[in-house]
């Protein structure tokens, strides 16, 4: 595309937003300086990109028609096949719609990236091709991922597995339901605040958010870099096993990665949780918001856990009904500079750009008006406090983070291996109708995170397993453990499935 130098309205319109006060005259003098600037970007603009590698032949797909996605969980159906063998030979999967699948069409959730479709696979979609995987297709995610219910996509809500007209949770959405109906095996999700976890509550699953870094986030359209996590979501603990071993590891091209510890995690589903001390968390319960049966459901998969040869105690870390808090200003403010200003990139770090992405995302600024309450809302809170306060109070949270980080490293390397609690106060919430007040969308898209939230900003592994249901609904227990101990979660989180069947578990 043509690079002309700016005009002189344009330069004059800069030096005003800049603070500056310069002369007419000045305005040319620098117009004229630009020039051998402007020619080294044109020289960047003519060279070829370098973009990822694609391996294997696929076809773009299709959306389904409504009668074959009864929950409107799938974006795009297509079917990429893998290596001949590996560990997830036989294993059908679908990849979250905010992750980059050569040739088939990505949306985030979104209207404004219609008729994207990137060039390049993420490392976590090579991974699974190479380890023997079939890609079934793109399964449906929030907006932009910005809600932990399943309402506002712009291809409409997703429902749960288990009761048609409730929430499937998100901003995973698509690949809680589908993983819950049994459509397929396995599904990659992505994790900001919950949004691995919150699905896997909702819908009846395993979801495990990884510890920070362990996973690439390479090829992935980010919220927040410092809380950006992807992993793998299963019916079982076992299969969630294998999936995060397939994925896990440097790839050299994402910078939240540093020097991950890795390990075969299928051993941890065979080990038994016996001599593990798990501390249930008491500030995890009893938030405002929480119902009594998922608390007692959690309490009982305490004690059948304790069945199981675990040591369970008590277990206090007040400055966990602060990390939401403490969460907030980091990802409104991180989410407007990264996703919105920066285009799905922004700048200062080094790795892989996907530029196709972050010129498609750009037209939202055209189509604005089409954003969901939840992202306008996001947008507005960001952008104002940011403003306001010159970037203070998230620095000020980034600060703080590392004392929460601190409060749960005190109690998981000196107390406890892992600690246990809801993974959400609630079970599944009916989804609100289009004609539903601002206020009830907003709250059926964040009441949920108080408790899946302060581990992002951590970034400690945390895994949600099915333990009970309550009316019918599922009920998550959430384990977290010491950054790169996902084996002992493994362990502790299978020991819990053995325990009992928890379809049969009713509060």
């Amino acid at each position: 595309m043509p690079l002309p130098l700016p005009t002189h309205r344009r330069l004059s319109e800069l030096s005003e937003q800049f603070g500056f006060s310069l002369s007419e005259q000045a305005i040319d003098s620098y117009r004229e300086l630009m020039t051998p600037n402007i020619e080294a970007y044109r020289v960047v603009d003519a060279m070829v990109d370098d973009p990822l590698a694609v391996k294997y032949p696929r076809t773009p797909g299709s959306r389904p028609d409504a009668a074959d996605n009864p929950m409107n969980a799938w974006a795009v159906k297509s079917t990429i096949k893998g290596a001949d063998s590996g560990p997830l030979a036989g294993k059908r999967l679908a990849i979250k719609d905010n992750v980059m699948v050569a040739g088939v069409p990505m949306a985030n959730g979104s209207s404004t990236l219609e008729g994207y479709v990137p060039e390049a696979d993420a490392t976590v979609v090579s991974r699974i091709l190479d380890a023997g995987g079939e890609i079934a297709g793109k399964a449906t995610s929030e907006y932009f991922c910005l809600s932990g219910g399943s309402h506002t996509s712009a291809t409409g809500p997703v429902h749960n597995p288990h009761r048609h007209g409730f929430s499937a949770g998100g901003s995973s959405s698509g690949c809680g339901a589908l993983v819950g109906a049994g459509e397929v095996d396995m599904a990659i999700g992505g994790d900001q605040g919950g949004s691995i976890r919150m699905p896997a509550a909702f819908s009846g699953i395993c979801g495990m958010k990884p510890t920070y870094g362990l996973v690439p986030y390479t090829g992935i359209m980010p919220i927040e870099m410092t809380i950006d996590h992807t992993g793998p979501m299963t019916r079982t603990v076992a299969d969630n096993a294998v999936l995060l071993e397939v994925i896990a590891g440097e790839d050299g091209l994402d910078p939240r990665q540093y020097a991950p510890r890795t390990s075969v995690y299928s051993q941890g589903v065979s080990a038994g949780a016996d001599g593990m001390t798990i501390g249930v968390l008491a500030e995890g319960f009893g938030h405002d918001n929480s119902e009594a049966a998922v608390d007692e459901g959690v309490r009982e998969a305490a004690r059948r856990l304790e069945g199981q040869g675990a040591v369970i105690r008590p277990v206090s870390v007040p400055m966990h009904r602060e990390g939401l808090a403490i969460w907030t200003p980091i990802i409104l403010e991180g989410f407007v500079d990264v996703l919105m200003s920066g285009n799905a990139c922004g700048t200062n770090w080094r790795g892989y750009y996907p530029v196709s992405l972050a010129d498609a995302h750009s037209r939202w600024r055209l189509r604005a008006d089409e954003m969901p309450d939840t992202v306008k809302l996001s947008m507005l809170v960001g952008a104002h406090m940011a403003d306001a306060h010159q970037g203070r109070l998230y620095a000020k949270a980034q600060n703080l983070a590392r004392r929460l980080r601190l409060a749960y490293h005190t109690v998981l390397r000196g107390e406890v291996d892992a600690l246990l609690l809801p993974t959400l106060p609630m079970t599944a919430t009916p989804i609100p109708g289009d004609d539903a007040p601002t206020a009830l969308i907003i709250q059926r898209a964040f009441e949920m995170i108080a408790n899946t939230a302060p581990f992002n900003v951590t970034g400690h592994p945390a895994i949600s397993v099915p333990c009970a249901t309550s009316g019918g609904l599922p009920v998550g227990a959430m384990i977290v453990g010491r950054h790169w101990d996902e084996f002992n979660l493994y362990r502790a989180a299978a020991a819990l499935e053995r325990s009992a069947d928890w379809t049969k578990c009713a509060m």
